[in-house]
Formats: structure tokens, C-alpha cells, sequence
């Protein structure tokens, strides 16, 4: 057996599993991306994955690797450069396994991460999310439950993964109602919802009629909504949707940009970015600027404040003998 099987295998049961504790969304992320590139070298060295060695995936072939996603596969480059950084976690695990590999892996763990263009970040205005709240049909079991979905997802700003993921006694709508989850990187998030939101969340529990741990939004069957789904039904209203107001064909809209619409009502409203980002859950506020950029108010506001310069127009006129003749030249 070859060195890459079992330290590919000691890589995911010992490093990520038992010492990082990675949450099963990181489990997944990495898995695809090696099984990609095992599937890649494989062709490439026309060599049986369970065959292939270290020294097999060097940085000529990493690099084909990433090319191949961005040109074959057709991702962005954030996504290239998210699978590099899982390979090269499985490069820096083996290093301290295999230090007979040390050149290859240290070439490897040099490959650059590729620079891209940050477009200022999608959201919808309030005519825009009130057209897609009005979109599914309430007069279904299925309409009411999608409304209630996108309706928390615009106003606590929770990911989609987060959205899919509460449970029924995650829901509080005592006093200082709220929903709580656990977000990335391991963080419990409560976040507050307005009377709105407990009175529909309180008709959709009593006809849920589910148990505490059971997921709170579900399909017919019982078994919780995929991410799949919930974007097929969220593109599916959009278009809808876009009947009443024409703006929004104008935009791509996933249910990560009704997070950014959650964050752009706070930062509206006269909310801190320190705020915000512990609102959506951000490990670092400066993260939290992209909503600034965004926003061209607070730009025109900004500009509004600012004093104009008072200029006196006419000629120069010297009130020197020296500088008349040379303005005379």
C-alpha cells in the first residue's frame, strides 16, 4: 500500500474528526475536493486512485488540478481557491508523517491563492423582498411554510445551512423572542425577531406539530428541507416575483443574498458594523465592510456633509513688476 491511502484515511478519522472536531459541513467540503483531485490525478497518471502515491500529486499536477476546476468544471475562483485550502491541509497533516516528501509537499503548500475581483455584494430593497414574501401561496401547506422560511432568512440573516438546520425548540417566542443556532466555526448565535415574525412562526409551530428535536422546516414526508430545495424554491418565487416587480429579474438571487438584504436593513438603520457582524455570525468585523461598500446612502450622505471648495473664478492678476512681465509672455 502506498503512503497517500492511509494518511488520506488518518487525515479525516484523527486530524479533522477526532482533534478538530470539524462540523460535518467542513467534513463534506474537504471530501469532495480530494475526491475530485483523486478522480484527476487518477486519469492523469493512469493509476488506480487507491494506488497513487505522494509524490504522484505534485505541484505541476495541483496546479493542473485547480486549472482543470477553473476551465473544465467552470468554478469561480473563490471555489479554487476553497479547494486549494483543503489540499493544502492534507499536505501540511502529511508533512508530519512523511518528511521523506518534504520537497514535494513544501512546493505544493507554495502554489499562491489566485486574486479575483470583489464585486460589491447583491440585495434586495424593501419593495423587492415584500414582492417575494408575497410570492408563495398561503393558501397551501407548502406556500405558508416557504413564506415563514424566507421571511426569517431576510430578517435574522441566517445562512442557509443554518435555516435547514433548526430544530422546533430552537425557536423562542416567550419573552425577548429569539432563534438560536449553531453557526459556522462551532459558534451558538442567538439572534431577536420582531412581533411579525413570532406571530407567524407561532401559526407555522402549531401546524408543524412536531417534537423539540425535530428539524422546523420540513417537506410532507417529515425529513428536513436539503439546500437544494430550499434555492429551487427561492428561484421558483423569484420568478414569480419578478411579474410584480421587474427589478429583480434584474438580479442573481440565492439565499445567501437575503442575507446580505438582513444586513443591509441593520446597517440602514443606523446599526454598528460591530454590531452587524456579531449579528450574522462573522469572525472578524472588518468582514462586515463589504455592506458599506455596498450601500451607495451612506456614500451620498457622506458627499452631502462634505463642505464644497469655495473657488473665486477670474484671472490672475500680478501685483508685482516681475511677475507682470512674466505673465505677459
Amino acid at each position: 500500500m502506498t503512503a497517500l491511502a492511509p494518511t488520506l484515511q488518518a487525515f479525516f478519522t484523527e486530524r479533522l474528526i477526532c482533534q478538530r472536531q470539524a462540523s460535518p459541513h467542513t467534513l463534506a467540503a474537504y471530501r469532495d475536493t480530494l475526491r475530485l483531485l483523486l478522480v484527476f490525478a487518477s486519469a492523469r497518471k493512469d493509476v488506480e486512485p487507491s494506488k497513487l502515491d505522494i509524490d504522484d500529486l505534485d505541484a505541476p499536477l495541483i496546479g493542473a488540478f485547480l486549472d482543470h476546476l477553473e476551465k473544465q468544471r467552470e468554478n469561480s475562483a473563490r471555489t479554487r481557491n476553497a479547494r486549494l485550502a483543503a489540499v493544502r491541509s492534507l499536505f501540511r497533516y502529511a508533512a508530519l508523517r512523511h518528511p521523506e516528501h518534504a520537497a514535494i509537499i513544501e512546493r505544493v503548500l507554495a502554489i499562491p491563492r489566485k486574486r479575483f475581483d470583489r464585486r460589491i455584494v447583491t440585495f434586495l430593497i424593501e419593495p423587492e423582498l415584500d414582492a417575494l414574501f408575497r410570492a408563495p401561496d398561503r393558501s397551501t401547506w407548502t406556500g405558508r411554510r416557504d413564506h415563514t422560511l424566507l421571511t426569517l432568512a431576510a430578517q435574522t440573516g441566517l445562512r442557509a445551512s443554518e435555516l435547514i438546520g433548526l430544530r422546533i425548540s430552537d425557536v423562542h417566542l416567550g419573552t425577548g423572542a429569539h432563534v438560536s443556532c449553531m453557526g459556522k466555526g462551532r459558534k451558538l448565535r442567538i439572534t431577536p425577531i420582531t412581533s411579525g415574525m413570532v406571530a407567524l412562526l407561532r401559526v407555522w409551530l402549531a401546524e408543524r406539530a412536531g417534537q423539540p428535536t425535530e428539524p422546523l422546516f420540513v417537506i410532507q414526508s417529515g425529513t428536513s428541507l436539503s439546500r437544494d430545495a430550499v434555492e429551487h424554491r427561492l428561484a421558483k418565487y423569484v420568478q414569480i416575483a419578478t411579474r410584480a416587480c421587474p427589478s429583480l429579474g434584474q438580479k442573481t438571487i440565492s439565499m445567501h443574498v437575503l442575507r446580505h438584504s438582513a444586513a443591509m436593513r441593520l446597517l440602514r438603520a443606523g446599526i454598528e458594523t460591530s454590531v452587524i457582524a456579531l449579528w450574522l455570525g462573522h469572525e472578524q468585523v472588518e468582514t462586515t465592510h463589504i455592506y458599506l461598500h455596498a450601500d451607495m446612502g451612506i456614500k451620498e450622505r457622506a458627499l452631502a456633509a462634505t463642505a464644497p471648495t469655495v473657488a473665486t473664478p477670474g484671472r490672475f492678476r500680478p501685483n508685482d513688476k516681475l511677475l507682470a512681465f512674466l505673465e505677459a509672455l
